[in-house]
């Protein structure tokens, strides 16, 4: 069955329904869990507020767990595309500049020797760990006369990876405590964020999201080819560095706020270019909506696949991801 979207009305109808979703998503993300609420809860929380158990439910847990999963979603399927363009690598994905082991190490420390505790301090340690690591690999990447290359930058994110998660093994082996502080960090959830967390990040994702719709047109001359690009009289550094930047807000922000999920990188822009094809005009908007829709979806699965107990939302992610993963590693061996 062919669902590919063609035309420019099939495509704008495709991303109407995928914003009906989004916020449906949304809605199910507040009303389910082991706890259902009623809509009419939901609305008389924020109308008519009585300091009852469910309306703080809504207002302090539900309300922020469905945005952040919206977000961390949309962030990391953006920034996913964003680096599977300027890497020209179909598996890369935000891990791969090492954000998530930069972001780890960076918790590890500051719970380790400074300090550091609860969620809102994890998450500004978080992005800027990630912010810096991203900005490492992209300056490793860069380095030598033919600038930056899918090889190198695939090596660099390698080994800042190798390097960052085997320092934080090693924090984490000599520390018992800060072991159980980072640990529920470290399987990626969206349980237990406040909108003090979110509001940490929004901002800069906010602006990145922008920032890629504007760079959309640029990178479309870039996946021709950098010779190409720069016949055309494009700078292509500049436009690598401006993805680069707005690759680090987006899946720094992510990290920061929903911990080092994975595979949403990974999944979204390949069914995005299979649906709308590689317009990234239409890849960056059909990202955002369908990677808040899947890792909303994930997340309202967690809170059933061990009811009533929760799994983190990581968890469901790669249990989608890694068959995903192998299917496309085996189709660029065949390629």
């Amino acid at each position: 069955m062919n669902i590919r979207l063609t035309t420019p009305i099939q495509k704008l109808t495709g991303l109407l329904i995928g914003l009906i979703f989004f916020a449906a998503g949304i809605v199910c993300s507040i009303a389910f869990g082991v706890t259902n609420i009623s809509w009419n809860t939901i609305i008389e929380s924020y109308t008519a507020f009585n300091g009852s158990q469910e309306h703080l439910i809504i207002q302090t847990t539900r309300v922020p767990r469905a945005f952040i999963a919206a977000a961390a979603g949309a962030g990391l399927a953006v920034a996913g595309s964003l680096m599977q363009g300027i890497t020209r690598n179909p598996l890369a994905s935000p891990s791969l500049f090492g954000i998530n082991a930069g972001a780890a190490f960076c918790i590890v420390v500051g719970s380790a020797f400074f300090g550091a505790g609860g969620m809102s301090t994890f998450a500004t340690l978080a992005f800027a760990g990630a912010a810096f690591t991203a900005a490492l690999v992209y300056l490793l990447g860069s380095i030598g006369s033919d600038g930056l290359t899918p090889l190198k930058v695939t090596l660099a994110g390698a080994a800042m990876t190798a390097f960052f998660s085997s320092l934080s093994l090693g924090v984490l082996l000599t520390g018992g405590q800060t072991f159980d502080q980072v640990l529920y960090w470290f399987v990626g959830s969206v349980a237990g964020r406040d909108m003090g967390v979110f509001e940490t990040a929004a901002p800069y994702m906010g602006i990145a999201l922008l920032g890629s719709l504007v760079l959309a047109r640029h990178m479309n001359l870039l996946v021709l080819g950098e010779d190409v690009a720069a016949g055309l009289g494009q700078k292509t550094i500049y436009i690598k560095l401006a993805a680069g930047v707005i690759v680090v807000l987006l899946a720094g922000g992510s990290v920061s706020i929903a911990g080092p999920i994975a595979f949403v990188g990974i999944i979204i822009p390949h069914l995005t270019r299979y649906l709308v094809g590689i317009d990234y005009r239409w890849v960056i908007p059909y990202c955002a909506v369908l990677g808040g829709i899947l890792l909303l979806a994930a997340d309202i699965g967690s809170r059933y696949i061990s009811f009533p107990k929760e799994v983190p939302v990581g968890v469901m992610t790669a249990i989608i991801g890694v068959p995903f993963f192998v299917y496309i590693a085996r189709r660029g061996e065949n390629t």
